[in-house]
């Protein structure tokens, strides 16, 4: 802290010893009266002039005073300095050249920002206007540390700022206004910047007073000019009709100028710099690219931070009105997005490296530290095939239902559960207020949780003809235009739009009810295609538009878009790491959440209630809450599961089936007969026998002539007959003997890699079917489903249950030891 109070000393130092060597000039020449011969009057002249020259170079040093013309255009841009909280930008800029006499020349510079104003009494038509605006700007843009100028500007000619434009891309400018109704737009802003002024500083740069313009917009800018500079808002106006508070006036004659007292000090008695001042020209336009470019790689690097989008304190705020969240740095103002009312649903489009996903998980840490659990809840759906954000998003506590790389038929179950969510919400509810509740009128009922899906590459759902396509498109568009009454909100991403075009084609189409469009780098088809604000974006770059993509008039001011910077969240694990012990110890109570990783085994649960009857646990269904997938075993005459197709994932299958049973029985009430004629598969009835005599159960382990045993004995009970490759067995008379087991508690859990020797031993009797990569026309016929869209493929199955007719997609549980 002591250092940082030194340096805020030291500053103002420097500041006071600039204003005293101003008013020691200035003093200098109000008092300079020539004596003598005319030799020793040019001589005078030279020693003053040369005297004001070093008097300039300290004031202005570097871009601040240099001529132009001969300044390197790689030159080095500024380290910012702290003072107070923000960055001080440089205070004194040079104007032109002054000469008094022939061969006494000295640079003019004039306070501006921190002091005052700038007006000019011509217009950029006059190309000396033009010039100096020019200079000016590329001046402060040079000395001003990145990020600490805020600059908006109105040029009718479309001239004057067109070099600029790279600082557009950093979100260090907007594009500059070109009419009336756009200057009335920046002069709110300016207004909204005097009543809540950023961190650092803002600059309007008018190049002429644009046609309409009348008194009231000239009042407006006097004002402006009256309150301004206290609150770090400074004018440059070209073409100003009469005086202007707080300003520098510059008078342009036929060949030279007349530059008046600057705010706060005097040239002399004549109100005015007693010297012909020759204005500085329009500046080479690569010295303009050169360095706007350094500015905007600066400002890129510099970015914002996580922390700084953030709340101080968490979960604050109340949804029952809303949710906001800010989404990034417009220029040094923290832009904060509503989910609610006139702007319900967000679609986001950014190019493979435009950044997507962190852009994403900053919104999700922006939401999940205002509202707590009770205001929000998240359903995450991830298709981009990446799980680097897992470890990241997998501890919010809002999170009801999350799938990363997941199938498509699990981001068709969680928009079935949103789609149930929204019926009963519209059952028994009024629609969520969208807008402030009065503390008077609160209802004594709470308000739901507002729900926010976020789907990553929604293409991938919902792309092609099929079945989930189809649904997935209906579901969605029900969401879209219902759940806004509701408080569910949909955050949909995309990397192209380009095989979508059915989706907006029409106006009351799917894509119509997202009015917030975010183009991110490589991310432009989501706006307007006559809108090209998207193009110049760099990573870490955001476009944000509310008026669902559209522009506006080339070069126009728009209210309804910005441009913003946001942060990489990973860049600060220590904030990460923070922010998840603050959520925790907010409230340590809270359950996990609900995660599938479509890419990795889900794990068995570690205990198993006991229930009516032993179940097998075969897997996870892939359904919003990842039920499990199990088979209860009855006294049926149909209560024997059977595993069908090629797969050696089917031996792990049963095995985990095996362990799951005999984890519900008491040790020694139960026996398990294990067969096995797969031949590399062999090892796992082995395994499983050490197993389950570990566990306290009986267990045989048996060959042909030894099955053929079992199934003959009539007073075989309490028994689970487990068979691998049976299909490879000799006849054992196995499907005379299914229908009489169960009554005897004997029960068969089988593995047919084809489906005719299935069908040979008794298949009608199995009540359930695991199958795996059957071809698919023999899964539909097996499962009497013409419909069926089932495609084989790893780590899957699906599990049919003929008693209820019901058939699941499943992750299947694997044990470890398996071999497929």
């Amino acid at each position: 802290m002591a250092d940082v109070w030194a340096s805020i000393e030291r500053a103002a130092a420097l500041h006071r010893q600039a204003v005293a060597t101003a008013e020691a000039a200035a003093r200098a020449l109000d008092s300079y009266a020539p004596s003598g011969a005319p030799a020793q009057h040019h001589a005078e002249q030279q020693e003053l002039a040369t005297r004001l020259r070093v008097t300039a170079a300290e004031l202005a040093p570097g871009w601040l005073g240099a001529p132009l013309d001969t300044a390197p255009y790689g030159g080095p841009l500024p380290a910012p300095v702290a003072l107070a909280g923000h960055v001080e930008p440089p205070r004194y800029v040079r104007l032109g050249l002054a000469q008094p006499v022939d061969g006494a020349r000295f640079p003019v510079v004039v306070p501006l920002l921190g002091a005052g104003h700038l007006a000019i009494d011509v217009d950029a038509r006059d190309r000396r206007a033009a010039g100096l605006l020019g200079s000016l700007l590329l001046r402060l843009v040079a000395a001003t540390p990145p990020g600490a100028l805020q600059i908006r500007a109105v040029d009718a000619t479309g001239a004057v700022f067109a070099p600029f434009r790279e600082l557009a891309s950093a979100g260090l400018m907007a594009a500059p206004a070109t009419d009336g109704a756009g200057l009335r737009d920046l002069l709110a802003e300016a207004e909204a910047w005097i009543r809540e002024p950023g961190e650092h500083t803002m600059l309007l740069v008018v190049a002429g007073l644009p046609e309409p313009t009348d008194d009231a917009d000239l009042n407006r800018i006097a004002g402006l000019a009256r309150s301004g500079a206290a609150h770090r808002l400074h004018l440059i106006v070209a073409g100003w009709p009469r005086p202007l508070d707080s300003a520098t006036r510059v008078t342009l004659g036929e060949v030279y100028a007349l530059v008046g007292d600057p705010p706060g000090a005097s040239f002399g008695t004549s109100g005015t710099l007693n010297s012909p001042v020759y204005l500085d020209g329009y500046p080479p336009i690569e010295s303009i690219q050169q360095v706007c470019a350094q500015v905007a790689t600066a400002a890129a690097a510099r970015g914002s931070t996580l922390a700084g989008l953030l709340p101080r304190r968490l979960w604050r705020e109340s949804s029952a009105a809303g949710l906001a969240v800010t989404v990034g740095i417009a220029g040094d103002t923290p832009l904060t997005l509503r989910i609610a009312g006139l702007t319900p649903h967000w679609l986001i489009g950014g190019g493979v490296d435009g950044g997507a996903s962190a852009f994403l998980t900053d919104v999700l840490y922006g939401l999940s530290t205002r509202y707590a659990p009770g205001e929000l809840l998240l359903y995450l759906l991830d298709f981009t095939g990446s799980a680097s954000g897992l470890m990241y998003r997998s501890w919010l506590p809002h999170i009801a239902a999350m799938g990363v790389r997941p199938d498509r038929e699990y981001g068709l179950a969680v928009l079935r559960e949103l789609d149930a969510v929204l019926a009963r919400r519209a059952a028994i509810e009024a629609p969520v207020a969208e807008a402030p509740v009065a503390e008077s009128s609160i209802p004594e009922t709470p308000v739901p949780a507002r729900i926010v899906c976020v789907i990553e590459e929604f293409e991938i759902l919902v792309r092609g003809t099929d079945r989930i396509a189809r649904e997935a498109l209906v579901l969605l568009d029900s969401l879209a235009r219902r759940g806004r009454s509701y408080g569910i909100h949909l955050i949909l991403s995309t990397a192209s739009l380009s095989g979508l075009k059915s989706l907006y084609a029409k106006r009351d189409s799917l894509l119509g009810q997202f009015p917030v469009r975010i183009a991110l780098a490589g991310g432009g088809d989501v706006l307007d295609s006559r809108n090209l604000a998207a193009a110049p974006l760099a990573p870490g770059q955001a476009v944000v538009n509310t008026a669902g993509g559209l522009g506006g008039p080339s070069g126009a001011s728009r209210a309804h878009e910005r441009v913003v910077a946001f942060p990489d969240p990973l860049a600060d694990p220590a904030l990460l790491a923070d922010l998840r012990e603050r959520l925790h110890a907010a409230d340590p109570a809270l359950h996990a959440s609900v995660i599938f990783d479509g890419c990795a085994a889900p794990r068995p649960p570690a205990t198993l209630s006991a229930g009516a009857y032993p179940i097998a646990c075969l897997g996870r269904e892939i359904e919003a809450s990842l039920p499990l997938a199990t088979f209860p075993f009855a006294p049926d005459p149909t209560h024997h599961l059977a595993v069908l197709g090629p797969s050696g994932l089917a031996a792990g299958i049963l095995e985990s089936a095996v362990r799951s049973l005999a984890a519900q029985h008491a040790p020694g009430s139960v026996g398990f007969v294990l067969a096995s004629f797969a031949g590399a598969q062999d090892s796992v009835a082995e395994r499983l026998d050490r197993h389950l005599r570990a566990a306290g159960q009986y267990s045989t382990v048996v060959d042909a002539a030894g099955l053929k045993d079992v199934v003959a004995d009539t007073s075989l009970t309490n028994t689970y007959l487990v068979g691998l490759g049976l299909d490879g067995a000799p006849d054992t008379g196995m499907g005379a003997q299914l229908a009489r087991w169960p009554a005897r508690h004997v029960h068969l859990l089988g593995w047919w890699r084809g489906l005719r020797r299935f069908r040979e031993d008794g298949g009608a009797a199995m009540a359930g079917l695991v199958v795996l990569n059957l071809p698919a026309a023999d899964a539909a016929a097996l499962l009497d489903d013409g419909e069926l869209a089932w495609q084989p493929r790893p780590n899957r199955a699906l599990f049919h249950d003929r008693r209820t007719r019901r058939t699941v997609l499943i992750a299947p549980f694997v044990h470890s030891g398996h071999t497929p």
